[in-house]
C-alpha cells in the first residue's frame, strides 16, 4: 500500500471557525476524516501533519525521502514566498499535489502566485475539503 503525507500550513488549523465563508465551516479534524475514508477506497496510507512553523513543515517533508511514497500540501500563506518549502519538495524527489482551498487565482493580488507550484504534479483550487479529494485522485494515478 502506497503511503501519502498530507500537510497543512498556518492557519489550517483554525479551518471551520477562521472565514468560513472562504475555507468553510468544516473544521480540519472532519476534513481528515474524509481524506482517511477516500484513501481507504483508493487503497492509500495517509498520514496527517500541520503546522504554523515552517521549520516543522520542512522536517515532515524530508521524512518523506524514507517514509512516504508522495504528499499532498496546503501550504497556507507559505505557499506566496516559502521558497525553503520549496526547496524542500524539490529536493525530496517524491510527487507532492498543492492544494487549496480557496480559489487562490480570484482571491487578492498576493495569494494569486505560488512559489511552490512549480516543484509540485499539480495543483488544484478552489473546491473546498473536495479539493484534498481530488488530490488523493491526482497523487494515486502519479504513484
Amino acid at each position: 500500500m502506497k503511503s501519502i503525507l498530507v500537510l497543512n500550513g498556518p492557519n489550517i488549523n483554525l479551518t471551520g471557525q477562521r472565514e468560513p465563508g472562504i475555507y468553510g465551516a468544516q473544521t480540519l479534524e472532519s476534513i481528515n476524516a474524509a481524506i482517511s475514508v477516500k484513501a481507504k477506497e483508493l487503497n492509500l496510507a495517509v498520514s496527517f501533519f500541520q503546522s504554523n512553523s515552517e521549520g516543522a513543515l520542512i522536517d515532515a517533508i524530508h521524512r518523506a525521502v524514507s517514509e512516504f511514497d508522495g504528499g499532498i500540501i496546503n501550504p497556507g500563506a507559505y505557499t506566496h514566498y516559502s521558497y525553503a518549502l520549496r526547496d524542500a519538495i524539490a529536493a525530496v524527489n517524491k510527487p507532492f499535489v498543492e492544494v487549496h482551498m480557496s480559489n487562490i487565482a480570484s482571491r487578492e493580488e498576493f495569494r494569486r502566485f505560488s512559489v511552490i507550484a512549480p516543484v509540485t504534479a499539480g495543483t488544484i483550487a478552489g473546491f473546498g475539503k473536495v479539493s484534498y479529494m481530488l488530490a488523493l485522485d491526482a497523487i494515486k494515478g502519479l504513484l
